[in-house]
């Protein structure tokens, strides 16, 4: 059986970040941990429009036509299966990735079923990548990203770049998703590479939802 994925999903901006990876990796037949912090869901109310009252039931509206697995856990729940390094996956993404979140984890908090997934990450040595969505940055959370990346963690903010030429804000979103792929080493065509002919454009992703 292949090992899971875990994504979790915070209360900074860009819900559709997470999503769009969810929906990615659901699409390949992977399957995903999902992990929702109650800030996350109501960031995935107020920009996606997702009812964050019914929530196993908005998460199925969302994602059971995709051939992969979607298994939920909450948050608060600190014995789920991801709390356990005897628990194998393939590594974890946060995105997007609050500073309280960054902070929880940089410190070995592990006050909750996300802080303590991403503790298990580090522990096991297993990929661990985080996608901080905040501007403008001080110290505290620059030395945050600093001490974690010197635990090896992936920091990857959410910076679109425009070389690829971007038409659209699903195209800026791909880019995100796309580097996230890159440090997961999932082969993607999501969006233009540097040095592809300019024709070259990515092929469209049928998944994605209108």
């Amino acid at each position: 059986m292949s090992k899971p994925w875990v994504i979790g999903i915070t209360g900074a901006s860009g819900a559709i970040y997470g999503v769009r990876l969810c929906r990615f990796l659901l699409s390949q037949g992977e399957t995903v941990h999902l992990i929702v912090t109650d800030a996350g869901w109501r960031v995935l109310k107020e920009e996606l429009g997702w009812d964050a009252s019914k929530r196993l039931d908005t998460l199925n509206r969302q994602f059971a036509e995709l051939p992969g697995t979607l298994e939920y856990a909450p948050n608060q729940d600190i014995g789920g299966k991801t709390a356990s390094g005897s628990f194998l996956t393939k590594g974890m993404v946060v995105v997007p990735c609050s500073m309280g979140t960054l902070a929880g984890i940089a410190s070995g908090a592990s006050d909750n079923l996300l802080e303590r997934t991403a503790d298990v990450m580090l522990k096991e040595g297993r990929k661990l990548i985080l996608v901080p969505r905040e501007t403008p940055l001080h110290a505290i959370h620059l030395e945050n990203m600093l001490k974690l990346a010197r635990l090896g963690v992936r920091i990857l903010p959410a910076m679109p770049a425009f070389y690829q030429g971007p038409q659209s804000m699903d195209d800026m979103v791909d880019f995100i998703v796309g580097k996230v792929l890159d440090g997961m080493e999932i082969e993607h065509q999501l969006y233009k590479r540097w040095g592809m002919p300019h024709d070259d454009k990515p092929q469209a992703d049928p998944d994605r939802p209108n």
